[in-house]
């Protein structure tokens, strides 16, 4: 009994390892260029305190948020990120509200978005 309770731990444990590990797989590299903007969905304190280089705030709870991305070319492609991907899933789920037919990439936190992109985190 004590044999079987072992390995049952032993490939729990394994399995536990597996699935950690496999959430921290390096980040796929996209590149910028490909894209018309990188956006920002953040409020303005959280942009603020350190955003991708080059990156457009178009916060997704501002009141012009719908009408700044109305503005934009819905064909073209956009790399959108925030503090964890909830809201630039919100905005890319708003954006193809609108008919935006483009690649919408949600590149999830700041940091992750840093990571994906190669661009520095600036204030």
């Amino acid at each position: 009994m004590k044999k079987i309770l072992k390995f049952l731990v032993a490939a729990v444990a394994a399995v536990f390892v597996a699935t950690s590990l496999a959430g921290c797989a390096e980040p796929e590299q996209v590149v910028v260029e490909d894209y018309a903007m990188v956006i920002d969905v953040r409020t303005p304190d959280e942009f603020n305190g350190g955003h991708l280089e080059g990156a457009e705030r178009i916060g997704i709870a501002d009141s012009d948020f719908v009408e700044r991305i109305d503005a934009l070319d819905r064909s073209a492609d956009y790399y959108i990120y925030c503090r964890s991907g909830n809201r630039a899933g919100q905005a890319i789920d708003a954006m193809r509200d609108l008919g935006f037919t483009g690649e919408l990439v949600n590149g999830g936190s700041v940091g992750n978005a840093s990571a994906q992109t190669g661009l520095a985190v600036v204030k």
